[in-house]
């Protein structure tokens, strides 16, 4: 509930910095190629944008689309996610009502047949989607029969890099909070962990007593649960999969590693925060997003195997790192193939700077100026003064 909450305040954060944003779209006077020709660079609307926005942070990552496009001039159609519209629809309908009718539209319904026509229908000129790799690659795919645009934030599989220098409290801390946050059904929640070899021990001991003391229940029960249930059944069948896929090679089980009971809520999706050691890079937990309440934790030796480590899976969304080094945050950072690379915090984004997609993770960018600037076309007029 109180992450919730902070999705609201967030979300209405976005909508306020692009809305100062639109006062500085700005063009530029290109050099003359001649003492009588006079070159302006425009930017304008890349014109009706369909934004499909994610179950998980339905409302804020809504306006990270609807925010910039509207900035830009645009007109927006919003395809909330099917399993939970609610809100998503609601919101839009608030801007909708400020904004000239016709500016802002809303259409729910299953994604194979609304964000189908979304995709493919001429009047769409710019596709926003925020969601799996696999369906990311289906969008493109539509979207190249007519040329459309796409800003696409896909899928990740985040490491967390613990070298022997950090703040071990802050990193336990973080650590914890960033792998089970939202049942870890966050496209930049910690999916691995690496702990330099001297530390290790130390670490996945107070990890293991942090992650044990996380709360279970109802949240609309009991507000100051930290987890409430996953989203549905096909989501806590593919955590238990992951789970059961590294223990059978050879994965040892710390803490969870199956369902949670909730009284009064037999039924419920809830899944203990799972904390697995002894983890191989073959195992689904290591390469694959689970989205869900797990993590694995293995060792490394020194800055290059770190590197190699964050870099072994196709995608590049988000890395943290915990150092007190300046010079290896940034010979770490400088070398991982990441969009945002996030040393001594969890908090990677900002509205004040880019949010970047690398690899299999997207295309394109959200937030800071450059994220308005992905809603507009440059036009170059050139005037010949006869």
């Amino acid at each position: 509930m109180a992450d919730a909450r902070k999705e609201i305040k967030a979300a209405i954060d976005t909508f306020d910095f692009y809305a100062e944003e639109a006062r500085r779209i700005g063009g530029e006077l290109a050099p003359s190629r001649s003492r009588t020709a006079r070159s302006l660079v425009l930017r304008q609307p890349v014109g009706v944008v369909a934004a499909i926005t994610p179950w998980n942070y339905p409302v804020s990552l809504m306006a990270w689309k609807l925010g910039p496009a509207l900035a830009a001039g645009c007109t927006v159609v919003v395809k909330p996610p099917s399993a939970a519209p609610v809100a998503c629809a609601i919101v839009a309908g608030i801007v909708g009502e400020i904004a000239p009718r016709g500016v802002v539209n809303v259409v729910t319904g299953e994604a194979a047949v609304v964000g189908d026509e979304l995709v493919r229908n001429p009047l769409t000129r710019m596709i926003a989607f925020t969601g799996s790799t696999a369906t990311g690659q289906e969008l493109m795919r539509a979207a190249a029969a007519d040329l459309k645009h796409v800003l696409l934030e896909l899928g990740g599989q985040t490491p967390f890099v613990v070298f022997k220098d950090a703040d071990l409290d802050l990193a336990v801390k973080d650590g914890v909070k960033r792998a089970f946050r939202n049942n870890g059904q966050i496209c930049n929640a910690v999916n691995r962990i690496y702990v330099e070899e001297e530390v290790a021990a130390e670490y996945v001991d107070r990890f293991v007593k942090e992650t044990a003391s996380i709360t279970i229940g109802d949240g609309l029960a009991n507000p100051t649960v930290d987890l409430g249930p996953m989203i549905d059944q096909k989501g806590l069948d593919r955590t238990q999969r992951h789970v059961d896929d590294a223990v059978a090679k050879g994965a040892t089980v710390l803490c969870g590693g199956g369902r949670a009971t909730v009284p009064g809520s037999p039924d419920g999706f809830f899944f203990q925060p799972t904390v697995l050691t002894n983890v191989t890079p073959d195992m689904l937990v290591m390469h694959e997003e689970t989205f869900g309440p797990v993590v694995g934790i293995a060792t490394f030796k020194g800055l290059d195997d770190a590197v190699s480590l964050a870099n072994s899976t196709e995608f590049g969304l988000v890395t943290y790192a915990y150092t007190s080094d300046l010079r290896t945050a940034f010979g770490f950072g400088e070398r991982v193939e990441s969009g945002t690379v996030a040393i001594n915090t969890v908090s990677p984004d900002s509205l004040l700077a880019p949010y970047p997609a690398w690899k299999h993770s997207g295309i394109g960018l959200e937030l800071g100026h450059q994220g308005l600037e992905e809603y507009l076309q440059v036009k170059h007029l050139l005037l010949e003064l006869v």
